[in-house]
């Protein structure tokens, strides 16, 4: 397995500045505060995603480019979308998704699995339901992320993934630490397996 090198693309606040379509897309959502940035940052061996104490700091979707070396064309993207449900700024994200965040959820040609983030050691949250309930009416394919893993017990890891069964069904699940590298290789298969898949 080839190991992929990002460099940052661009931020886009508006679908004029999406980069132009063309290599398969991975998109990660989750709630402000879930660790996405740090689980990014662990994917891609790289401190490309900036981590930040405060919640809802991202408000652009990010775009990194993957490649197999530099000057090297790229073979997928990775799209870093803003946070949801924290109180203090909820309500002005929640009033720039249906500007740029849901066009680019709903209609990019070229995302090929939305990786969604939850946080593994708090019960499921309503505003998660919501998200993959738009993700299933707009027809993408997308894995459920249990983050922070390495703050369960054994038989913690196993009530977590009762809790987002019960939750939101039969959604592919798994659980991953950015700081352990917990679930890690097959998030990376996953995302690897999907982008094969697309551009077959």
């Amino acid at each position: 397995m080839k190991t992929l090198h990002p460099q940052f693309l661009r931020s886009a606040m508006d679908a004029s500045h999406f980069p132009a379509p063309g290599v398969p897309e991975i998109a990660f959502l989750g709630r402000s505060n879930v660790g996405k940035s740090s689980l990014i940052n662990a994917l891609l061996g790289s401190k490309q995603a900036r981590v930040s104490s405060t919640p809802g700091r991202t408000r652009a979707i990010n775009f990194f480019a993957l490649a197999e070396g530099p000057q090297r064309p790229a073979q997928m993207l990775f799209a870093d979308l803003p946070g949801y449900g924290y109180a203090k700024l909820s309500k002005s994200i929640s009033a720039e998704w249906p500007k740029f965040i849901e066009p680019y959820l709903r209609d990019r040609a070229t995302l090929a699995l939305c990786v969604c983030l939850v946080d593994a050691n708090i019960p499921p949250k309503e505003s998660d339901a919501q998200l993959f309930g738009f993700l299933e009416h707009a027809q993408r394919d997308f894995v459920i992320v249990g983050t922070k893993a390495d703050r369960l017990s054994g038989n913690g890891r196993a009530k977590a993934l009762g809790a987002l069964r019960e939750a939101f069904g039969a959604h592919e699940l798994l659980l991953c630490s950015a700081k352990t590298g917990a679930g890690l290789k097959e998030l990376w298969q996953r995302i690897r397996d999907r982008a094969a898949e697309f551009q077959s």
